[in-house]
C-alpha cells in the first residue's frame, strides 16, 4: 500500500475519475484500490484547494480501524465512574479492554428521554437541573454539536477515540477530515450503541442516579451516596462530571477536598447568515456544491487579554444550555449536513482568577460565571429568552429596535448587552469585533445578532491531581477527569483523559 498526496480543486475532489487521473500522473500507476486517507481545505486564496492523501494499492485495502479485544467483565473487579459523558463512557470502554467492570452513575436520563426535557426548555422555559443540554447520557456534546477536532494529539491516541466512534456507528469520514464532525442528529444513536455494548459485556450504567455525597476514611473514599439515600461501596472513583456540575464542586469544597480556581472564558454567541460567512471565507463563492459550509477561527489580544472564537458551528443552531432555572446560557450545534441557514460562534474573553478581589477562593470564577448568567436571565423577564443585540449596535452602544432572525428557539429580547455585561468583557468584545472585521471584511454587520451569555466554555474550577498517577493530590482513590476537572476541552480530549484515568486506576488495582 502506498500513500500519495495530491492538491486538488474542489471539483476534482468530488470526481473519482479525476482523482485516478491525478494519481496516475503522479505515480505512473493505475491502482485498482484507492481511498481517501486525509482531507483538508485550503481557502487562504481565491484559488481554493483540497489537500488530500490517499491509500493506494493493487490489492484489497485493509480495514481502516483496528481490532478491539473487549473482555466479558460480569465477575471482574469494579471501577466506579461518576458521569456518562465522553470521559465516563470512554473510561468504561477502556475498562472493558483492560478486563475491569465499569459501574457508571449518571445523574441524567438516557439520550432518548433527554429529548423531552430539551423540548421543555424551548417551549415551556423550564429547566430540569439533572436532564438538559449539559447533563444526561453522552454529556454536553451529544446535543451540542459533536465536533471532534482537537489539538491535544500529544495527550493521547486521538485515532483510537475516532476509531472507536466508527466502531459504534460513526462515518469513516471522521478518520479522514481535518476537522471531523458527527452532528447532533447522529451522535445520540452512537451513544446508545456504546451503552448497549457496555451492558452486554457486564458493565453497569445507572441513570437518574446523582451522587449527592461521599464518605471518606483516612482520606480515601469508601462509599458514594446516591440520590441522598442509597450507599454504594467503592474502591476507586473516576470523577467525570463535566464543566457544569456546580453542585459537585460545592460538595467537594464542603468535604474539604482541595480545589483551585481556574481560568476560563466568557462572552457572547454571535449568529450570521451562513451565506455571508461563505462569501467571506470562500472569496465570493456562494452556494457551491463542491464546498462544505465554511467555518472561521478568530483570535486577538485586546487590552492584555485574549479574545477568540469558540465552538464555531457552520449551518448551525443556537441552543439553550442552562442547567438550572434562574439562569440563561447559550451554546451552538450543527447537524451532520450543516445545512441550516445560519452560522454561529462563541466570541469570548479570557478570564483569570487574578481579575477578582479574592483570587484564592476556589469558587471565585464559578460565582462570577453564575452571576452573569443570572443577570442575563433577569434582563429578559425571568425566562429562557436571552438578551440580544444586533452586532453593529452592540459595538456602537445602541439599542436594537428589531432583529433579522435568530435560531435560538426560546426567543430573544432587545437588551443593551454593552451595558449588561461586565465592562471589562463588553469593552474588549467591542474592540475585538472591530478587529475581526479587518480580518474578515463584512463580519461586523447589523445583520448579525449577538446573544448572551456564552459562559460554559470550560470549567471555572480546577481539581488538582498527581501529574503521573492522575489521582487527586490528597485523595488517592479519586481520579478527577476531563473537562469538569480542568484536563480536557472537547469530546475527543475528554475521551482520551477518561481512558488514561481508567488505565491508571487499573494499574493501581493490579
Amino acid at each position: 500500500m502506498e500513500q500519495v498526496s495530491l492538491v486538488l480543486t474542489p471539483e476534482e475532489a468530488k470526481n473519482s475519475e479525476a482523482i485516478k487521473i491525478q494519481l496516475f500522473q503522479k505515480t505512473g500507476q493505475h491502482f485498482p484500490h484507492i481511498r481517501w486517507r486525509k482531507r483538508s481545505i485550503d481557502a487562504r486564496s481565491r484559488n481554493i484547494k483540497i489537500n488530500g492523501t490517499f491509500d493506494c494499492s493493487n490489492e484489497e485495502l485493509p480495514n481502516r480501524i483496528r481490532s478491539f479485544s473487549f473482555k466479558e467483565v460480569h465477575e471482574s473487579n469494579p471501577v466506579h465512574i461518576i458521569g456518562a459523558g465522553p470521559a465516563g463512557l470512554f473510561a468504561a470502554l477502556n475498562a472493558l479492554l483492560l478486563g475491569y467492570k465499569p459501574i457508571i452513575f449518571e445523574r441524567g436520563k438516557t439520550v432518548r428521554k433527554r429529548r423531552r426535557d430539551l423540548a421543555k426548555i424551548a417551549k415551556e422555559h423550564v429547566v430540569n437541573s439533572d436532564s438538559n443540554y449539559c447533563f444526561g447520557e453522552g454529556g454536553a456534546g451529544t446535543y451540542s454539536d459533536g465536533k471532534l477536532y482537537t489539538r491535544s494529539k500529544k495527550r493521547g491516541d486521538v485515532e483510537l477515540v475516532l476509531e472507536l466512534l466508527v466502531f459504534f456507528g460513526a462515518s469513516e469520514d471522521i478518520l479522514i477530515d481535518a476537522h471531523p464532525h458527527i452532528g447532533t442528529n447522529k451522535l445520540p444513536k452512537i451513544i446508545e450503541n456504546i451503552r448497549s455494548f457496555i451492558l452486554s459485556k457486564g458493565g453497569e450504567i445507572h441513570f437518574e442516579s446523582k451522587v449527592t455525597g461521599i464518605q471518606r476514611i483516612k482520606n480515601k473514599i469508601v462509599s458514594l451516596e446516591i440520590n441522598h439515600q442509597k450507599k454504594q461501596s467503592v474502591n476507586h472513583v473516576i470523577l467525570a462530571t463535566g464543566h457544569s456540575a456546580r453542585d459537585v464542586f460545592h460538595m467537594l469544597h464542603q468535604e474539604g477536598i482541595k480545589l483551585l480556581p481556574k481560568p476560563f472564558a466568557l462572552g457572547v454567541r454571535v449568529e450570521h447568515s451562513q451565506d455571508l460567512i461563505d462569501r467571506i471565507q470562500y472569496h465570493g463563492r456562494l452556494n457551491d456544491e463542491y464546498l462544505p459550509p465554511s467555518a472561521y477561527s478568530l483570535v486577538d489580544q485586546i487590552d492584555g487579554k485574549g479574545v477568540y472564537s469558540f465552538c464555531m458551528c457552520p449551518g448551525g443552531i443556537i441552543a439553550p444550555c442552562a442547567t438550572e432555572n434562574g439562569e440563561v446560557v447559550t451554546n451552538g450545534w450543527s447537524p451532520s449536513k450543516r445545512n441550516n441557514p445560519y452560522s454561529n460562534a462563541g466570541i469570548v474573553v479570557s478570564i483569570d482568577p487574578s481579575d477578582f478581589d479574592n483570587p484564592e477562593d476556589p469558587l471565585v470564577c464559578l460565582r462570577f460565571q453564575q452571576a452573569v448568567e443570572h443577570a442575563c436571565y433577569e434582563a429578559t423577564g425571568n425566562n429562557q429568552k436571552v438578551p440580544a443585540q444586533r452586532l453593529l449596535d452592540f459595538v456602537e452602544g445602541k439599542q436594537s429596535e428589531n432583529f433579522p432572525r435568530s435560531s435560538y428557539t426560546p426567543g430573544i429580547e432587545s437588551v443593551r448587552l454593552d451595558l449588561l455585561l461586565p465592562p471589562f468583557i463588553a469593552h474588549r468584545l467591542q474592540k475585538a469585533f472591530r478587529s475581526f472585521d479587518k480580518k474578515m471584511p463584512g463580519f461586523l454587520t447589523n445583520d448579525a445578532v449577538v446573544h448572551a451569555p456564552e459562559s460554559r466554555t470550560s470549567s471555572p474550577v480546577f481539581i488538582p491531581r498527581d501529574r503521573e498517577r492522575l489521582h487527586h493530590v490528597e485523595v488517592p482513590n479519586l481520579y478527577p477527569c476531563a473537562e469538569g476537572a480542568g484536563y480536557a476541552g472537547g469530546i475527543v480530549s475528554a475521551a482520551i483523559d477518561g481512558m488514561k484515568c481508567m488505565e491508571r486506576v487499573t494499574q493501581t488495582v493490579s
